[in-house]
């Protein structure tokens, strides 16, 4: 029987071990442009190596028929890409030189295939026009950040009616600032901050100051993590949190009209950019009041979720957690990891907003379409804000918590009516309810585990906890 269980084990081991060696997508781009500088290094950036535009170790290899490859062993699922020259100022463009979206390949696993042409260089074939509003200005292509001893281009947009109002406003801190407001500089195209901005003060509201920072290229990871990843680095996003809130915030709030004060001040990014704009709002909880947290990098480092159990909250806080259901296997999971944690933490769920949009992936349409309905949710509460109706903050008696096979759902006054969703540890909806006063779910259908139970109102959630079912 040891004999047996010891060749099981190393059967399985064996599996495992192969699959991972079988684990290979090569892609081959089969044309480049005519103008590519002689002796030019072709590299790949991706969602399987953080986007990093030059890392020697996904260089193209020429095979001497006039095409190049290169081989990679990414994660199932979605994979996104683009080529360059070793930076994103010489990533590849579309057909007149402007911006090319990524290429996709769907990798199910084994050892696979797929092919594209690289069409211009951006730098070399007339790049994409520039397509920031004129509220839009660069501070400095060269702002000093004296805690890393580095210089970085910062934007800043500024409501329509600052020069003639007299008005102080709120400043929203994000990260990755080529691709906020124009296009020309982006990579994956823009967010337009300045057009949703512009937009939402058009139909009322108070207004914004958005600060972008732009990031550092091949430093991005490591500036984007306070923590070391052994595979991909780390570990200066100490420093770079501390420029925000002690250089950076400085100079915004003595040269511009801002509300400087906790309540009116956020911190957004995306990805990489998530996972520090979730640690400089939980480590600085005294300067910021908001947070917005998309398609968070959360898989990085552990101690992410390690940071909110031992910091908890000392301040009242909105946090916005937002992921795409396209995204990969382990971007949902970690995220509603991240929102428990922060529950557990002391967080209420009328602070936090977690979203799963089963249609979304980690490109920068998707956070663009995102960005004006987490603004409206993070600033609502605050007195520049827009107005929410105001409704209870646990609006709802659910119990029992763990559940068997039934579940009591009990409206608190003024509500009504509302709707009860649960989704799965993966993000998968797997139950909808609407509810009127008092009602009872029968859960016998949904197999054990941890679930998201919401009860939602028009688009405002009303409670939210960690449901567990035990059968």
């Amino acid at each position: 029987m040891y004999l047996k269980t010891r060749l099981a084990v190393f059967c399985a081991l064996l599996a495992v071990a192969t699959q991972c060696l079988l684990a290979q997508l090569t892609i081959t781009v089969t044309a480049i442009p005519a103008n590519t500088p002689d002796g030019a290094t072709l590299y790949i950036a991706g969602n399987f190596n953080g986007w990093n535009p030059g890392n020697p170790a996904n260089t193209l290899t020429p095979n001497g028929n006039g095409t190049w490859s290169v081989t990679i062993s990414p994660a199932l699922g979605l994979v996104e890409y683009k080529f360059t020259r070793g930076s994103w100022d010489t990533v590849e463009g579309n057909e007149t030189g402007g911006f090319q979206p990524n290429h996709q390949y769907s990798y199910t696993g084994g050892v696979a295939a797929t092919s594209a042409a690289i069409l211009s260089w951006e730098d070399l074939g007339g790049g994409t026009p520039h397509t920031a509003a004129d509220n839009v200005q660069i501070i400095s292509e060269d702002f000093y950040l004296p805690e890393l001893d580095r210089y970085r281009r910062i934007w800043i947009y500024l409501p329509p009616d600052y020069e003639t109002s007299g008005k102080n406003y709120p400043v929203l801190y994000l990260q990755d600032g080529q691709n906020l407001f124009d296009a020309y500089y982006s990579f994956a195209g823009e967010w337009e901050i300045d057009e949703s901005l512009n937009q939402l003060f058009n139909a009322g509201d108070y207004g914004a100051i958005a600060v972008g920072i732009d990031n550092g290229g091949s430093l991005r990871i490591d500036e984007y993590s306070p923590w070391v990843n052994t595979s991909y680095g780390g570990g200066d996003g100490d420093e770079y949190a501390e420029f925000i809130v002690n250089t950076l915030k400085p100079y915004i709030d003595t040269h511009y009209r801002t509300l400087p004060q906790r309540e009116y001040t956020g911190i957004m990014g995306s990805s990489m950019g998530g996972l520090i704009s979730l640690y400089a709002a939980l480590q600085y909880q005294d300067v910021f009041g908001k947070a917005g947290i998309f398609s968070p990098s959360f898989w990085f480092a552990d101690d992410c979720y390690t940071q909110a159990e031992t910091i908890g909250k000392q301040y009242n806080m909105r946090i916005y957690l937002l992921a795409g259901g396209l995204e990969g296997y382990s971007m949902v999971p970690d995220m509603l990891m991240m929102y428990n944690t922060l529950l557990d933490s002391g967080f209420t769920p009328d602070e936090l907003f977690y979203l799963v949009e089963p249609d979304g992936t980690h490109s920068e349409w998707f956070w663009n379409r995102e960005f004006p309905d987490a603004y409206q949710w993070l600033f609502a509460n605050s007195p520049t804000g827009t107005s929410q109706p105001a409704l209870p903050l646990n609006a709802a008696q659910i119990y029992p918590n763990p559940a068997k096979e039934l579940l009591h759902i009990q409206l608190q006054p003024p509500v009504q009516q509302a709707r009860v969703q649960i989704f799965s540890a993966q993000g998968q909806k797997a139950l909808l309810w609407e509810v009127n006063q008092s009602d009872t779910i029968f859960l016998g259908n949904l197999p054990n585990g941890i679930y998201l139970l919401q009860v939602v109102l028009d688009q405002h959630i009303l409670y939210s906890r960690k449901l567990t079912i035990i059968h």
